[in-house]
C-alpha cells in the first residue's frame, strides 16, 4: 500500500506529543516532531549497508516544497553512488574555506604575529600596503587559489601610480603572508616566487645631503640658531654628531645611553644587530642639556604625546622651516651621507671605521658581517674628531680647516 504523502495543512497543524514522533512523506523523507514543539525535516537512507539520516532543515524555515526539493537532490546523489551526508560535509568545508581561509584572514593573522618585535613605522607601512594596495583586490579570495598572474596584476596597479619602489615593498609583504600561509598549512606554494623580471626596476635615488664644507657650515649655523622647541632643536644638533638613521635618532631611549661612559647602545632598525655609538664631548653636552627637560621619561625626544617619540617627519619639517628644500638640498637621512663622504674625503678616516659606525654590514678579514666593538678605539677618535671638525666649520673660515690625521695605533 502506497504511503500517504503530506500536505501543508498536516505539517502546519501537527502537534507535539510526549515523545518524538514522525510524519512520513515517502521515499525516506519525514517530519520529526519534538516534544518541545520543534519540527525537523529528515531523510533516512542506506549507504553501503549502513542506515544514515540527513538533516534537511527546520520547519517553517524550510517549507514542505523546499524539503521535497532537497530530498530529491539527495536521492539523486545517492543514485550516483555518492553519500549525501558526505557531500553535505564537503560543501560545508568549502564554505569554511571561502570564509575563514581568505587572503585577508590569513594576512591579518600574519600581521598580528609579525608585528610584535617590529618598529611602529614598519607595522604602519605593512598595514597600509595591505589595506590600500592588496586587500581591495585579492582580500576575499581563498589564499590557496591565488595565482601568480593575480599577484602581478595587483602590483602593477601600484606601479601604474608611479610608485615603483612601493610596488616592490608591497611584493615583500605579499611574500611574507604567503610564507606564513604555507607554514600554517593554508596553501602549498608561494605565487610570489615567480615574479623575477615582472616588476619595473627601481631607480636608485639618493637622499639629499650637503657634502661641501661651505654649505655644511651654513647648515650648522642655521641649526644653532633654530628657534623651534627645545626637543626638536636638540635632535637637530645631535643628528650631525651621531649620523644614525632618522628613525633611530627619534626613538632614542634614555635607558640605552650612558652619558658618563659616552656611549649609546641600541638595536639597529634595519639589520636587527646591536650597535654602539661613541658619543663625543659635544654630543654628551647636547644630551645633558636636553636631559633636564625629558630625562624623566622614556624617550630622549618625546613628541607632543610624551608616550611616543617625535614623528618621522619632524626633522625634515624643521629643516624646511629653516629654509631648506628636503628634496634637493638636505634631509634628516642626509646627515649620514654627509658624514660618510666628508669623513672619508676631508678627514681621511679609514673606510672600515666609517662603515662600522654607519652600522652597515661590512665583511672583514675575520669573516664577520658586523660587530659593534670592531674598530671601537678608532671610532671613538673618529667621532670626537668629527665633532671638532663640525665645530670648526661653524666658527671658523672653512678654508682654514685642516684634515684630521688619524692617530697611530
Amino acid at each position: 500500500m502506497r504511503a500517504v504523502m503530506l500536505i501543508d495543512t498536516n505539517v502546519k497543524e501537527a502537534k507535539p506529543g510526549k515523545k518524538t514522533r514522525k510524519l512520513t512523506d515517502g521515499g525516506g523523507l519525514y517530519l520529526q516532531i519534538e516534544p518541545a514543539g520543534g519540527k525537523l525535516w529528515r531523510y533516512q537512507y542506506r549507504f553501503e549497508g549502513k542506515q544514515k539520516t540527513l538533516a534537511l532543515g527546520k520547519y517553517p524555515d524550510v517549507s514542505l516544497r523546499q524539503a521535497r526539493t532537497r530530498h530529491k537532490e539527495a536521492r539523486a546523489l545517492l543514485s550516483e553512488g555518492i553519500d549525501p551526508s558526505a557531500a553535505r560535509q564537503a560543501e560545508k568545508a568549502a564554505v569554511r574555506e571561502i570564509t575563514t581561509n581568505t587572503f585577508e584572514v590569513i594576512a591579518r593573522e600574519w600581521l598580528e604575529r609579525w608585528k610584535d618585535d617590529k618598529a611602529i613605522d614598519s607595522v604602519k607601512r605593512a598595514l597600509s600596503a595591505l589595506e590600500r594596495d592588496i586587500l581591495p583586490f585579492i582580500g576575499n579570495r581563498p589564499i590557496s587559489g591565488i595565482k601568480t598572474p593575480e599577484i602581478i596584476s595587483t602590483l602593477r596597479r601600484v606601479e601604474d601610480r608611479g610608485c615603483v619602489s612601493l610596488a616592490r615593498k608591497t611584493k615583500d609583504v605579499l611574500t611574507q603572508v604567503f610564507r606564513y600561509a604555507i607554514q600554517t598549512g593554508h596553501c602549498e606554494y608561494n605565487p610570489c616566487d615567480n615574479l623575477r623580471g615582472a616588476l619595473k626596476p627601481v631607480q636608485v635615488k639618493h637622499f639629499a645631503a650637503f657634502i661641501e664644507p661651505e654649505k655644511v657650515s651654513e647648515l650648522l649655523r642655521s641649526i644653532e640658531g633654530y628657534q623651534g622647541g627645545a626637543v626638536v632643536g636638540a635632535a637637530l644638533r645631535l643628528a650631525p654628531l651621531v649620523f644614525v638613521r632618522p628613525g633611530e635618532l627619534r626613538a632614542a631611549r634614555w635607558k640605552d645611553i650612558d652619558l658618563d661612559a659616552g656611549e649609546w647602545k641600541f638595536t639597529v632598525s634595519k639589520t636587527k644587530t646591536e650597535h654602539l655609538v661613541p658619543l663625543s664631548c659635544q654630543a654628551v653636552k647636547v644630551l645633558r642639556d636636553i636631559y633636564q627637560y625629558t630625562g624623566g621619561g622614556e624617550y630622549v625626544f618625546p613628541g607632543i604625546r610624551s608616550k611616543r617619540p617625535i614623528s618621522d617627519m619632524t626633522i625634515n619639517r624643521a629643516l624646511q622651516a629653516m629654509g631648506y628644500d628636503t628634496k634637493t638640498e638636505m634631509t634628516g637621512h642626509g646627515f649620514r651621507a654627509m658624514a660618510r663622504t666628508m669623513l672619508s674625503e676631508r678627514l681621511k678616516i679609514p673606510e672600515n671605521a666609517i662603515e662600522h659606525q654607519l652600522a652597515h654590514k661590512v665583511p672583514d678579514n675575520l669573516r664577520g658581517a658586523y660587530n659593534r666593538t670592531r674598530f671601537l678605539d678608532d671610532r671613538r677618535r673618529m667621532m670626537q674628531a668629527w665633532a671638532d671638525y663640525l665645530d670648526d666649520l661653524k666658527t671658523a673660515d672653512f678654508r682654514k680647516v685642516v684634515p684630521f690625521e688619524r692617530a697611530a695605533g
